[in-house]
C-alpha cells in the first residue's frame, strides 16, 4: 500500500511543480499531509487509495480534531487530499473522489497583527547604526517595512536585484513569480550605508557571495535569523509583547491603506495573486481608524 502511495505521490508532486508552477515550500506541505493520511490508511489497513470511502475520510476528520488541531490546519489537509484525488481522477488512476463531499471546515477570523506608527518608530530608534551589525539591522528593518516583501523574498535577495538609482527591488516571490517593489528614502539611505559599510566588514575576510543581507559570520541569512534580530530590537525598544516578522508585512500594507492607497496597488506590491488575500486589510484599518478615533477625539 505505501508503495502504491508513494508512486502516485510523486506523479502529483511532478504535476504540482511543472503544470502548476507551485514553490518548494508550498509542494512540501503537499507531500506532508498525503503522508499523514498514507499513514492513517495503515493504521485503518486501507490496502490502496481507489479503497478510500466517504466514511474513511469522516473518520480522519475526527481523528484530525482529536488531536485538537487548528480548523485552518484541518482545511489545508482536506485540501490538500481532494487536489490530490481530483489529479488522480484526471489520470484515471481513481474513480472517484472520496474527499469531495466533505465540507472544509471555516478558518477563525483572525484579523493580522500590526504595529501602529508610533510603535514603528520606536522600532527604529532600537536600531543602533554605529555598529555593522546596526547598519544591517536598520536596513533590514527599513526594507521589510518600506516594501511589504515576506522574510523569505528578503532572505533570497541578491546584491543585483536592488536598484539604488531609482529605489526599487526585484523580488521573487511565491510560485517562481517576480515583481519590481520601489522603497523609499529611509530604506534607501540605510541601505546605502549599510552595502557601503556594514557589508563590506561582515563580509571582509569570509567567503563572497552575494546575498544582500548577511549574519554576523558573513555568510547569507536566514529568516531565523531575521526573527532572532526582530526579537532583540523588541527588548531594546520600549515596545512590549511578542513580535514576529510578518507583522512589518502586515504594517505596510495597513498603513498604506489607512493613508488613502487603493486597493489594487497594495494587491501588486504584495504580491498577492487574488484580492481577497489583501480584503483582510480594510479590516484591520477600519479597527485602526475606530481606535484612532477613539483616542483622539474629544467627543468620543
Amino acid at each position: 500500500m505505501q508503495k502504491n502511495v508513494n508512486v502516485l505521490l510523486k506523479l502529483f508532486i511532478e504535476y504540482l511543480q511543472v503544470e502548476k508552477n507551485y514553490s518548494q515550500y508550498t509542494v512540501e506541505h503537499y507531500k506532508l499531509d498525503i503522508a499523514n493520511f498514507s499513514l492513517f490508511m495503515s493504521e485503518q489497513a486501507i490496502p490502496a487509495l481507489e479503497q478510500v470511502t466517504y466514511v474513511d475520510v469522516r473518520i480522519y476528520l475526527t481523528k484530525l480534531y482529536e488531536r485538537k488541531l487548528a480548523r485552518k490546519s484541518v482545511a489545508r489537509k482536506i485540501s490538500s487530499l481532494r487536489s490530490f484525488y481530483k489529479f488522480l481522477l484526471r489520470e484515471k488512476l481513481v474513480k472517484e473522489n472520496p474527499f469531495s463531499l466533505v465540507s472544509i471546515p471555516k478558518a477563525e477570523k483572525r484579523l493580522p497583527d500590526f504595529f501602529y506608527e508610533e510603535e514603528m518608530a520606536e522600532l527604529f530608534k532600537a536600531c543602533d547604526d554605529s555598529s555593522s551589525l546596526g547598519q544591517r539591522n536598520k536596513a533590514l528593518i527599513e526594507l521589510l517595512y518600506g516594501t511589504g516583501i515576506r522574510v523569505s523574498e528578503c532572505c533570497q535577495i541578491k546584491l543585483k536585484d536592488v536598484d539604488m538609482a531609482v529605489s526599487t527591488v526585484l523580488v521573487h516571490g511565491k510560485g517562481h513569480k517576480e515583481r519590481y517593489v520601489p522603497f523609499g528614502s529611509f530604506a534607501h539611505d540605510a541601505l546605502s550605508i549599510y552595502i557601503q559599510d556594514g557589508r563590506h566588514k561582515l563580509q571582509s575576510g569570509r567567503a563572497p557571495h552575494d546575498n544582500l543581507f548577511v549574519n554576523f559570520r558573513g555568510g547569507p541569512l536566514t529568516a531565523r535569523g531575521v526573527r532572532e534580530i526582530l526579537n532583540t530590537l523588541i527588548e531594546k525598544s520600549a515596545l512590549t509583547g511578542k513580535i514576529h516578522p510578518h507583522m512589518l508585512r502586515h504594517s505596510f500594507a495597513t498603513h498604506l491603506l489607512s493613508n488613502g492607497a487603493d486597493m489594487r496597488t497594495v494587491q501588486e506590491l504584495l504580491g498577492h495573486a487574488f484580492l481577497s488575500s489583501t480584503q483582510v486589510y480594510t479590516h484591520v484599518t477600519n479597527e485602526y481608524l475606530r481606535k484612532t478615533y477613539m483616542s483622539h477625539h474629544p467627543r468620543a
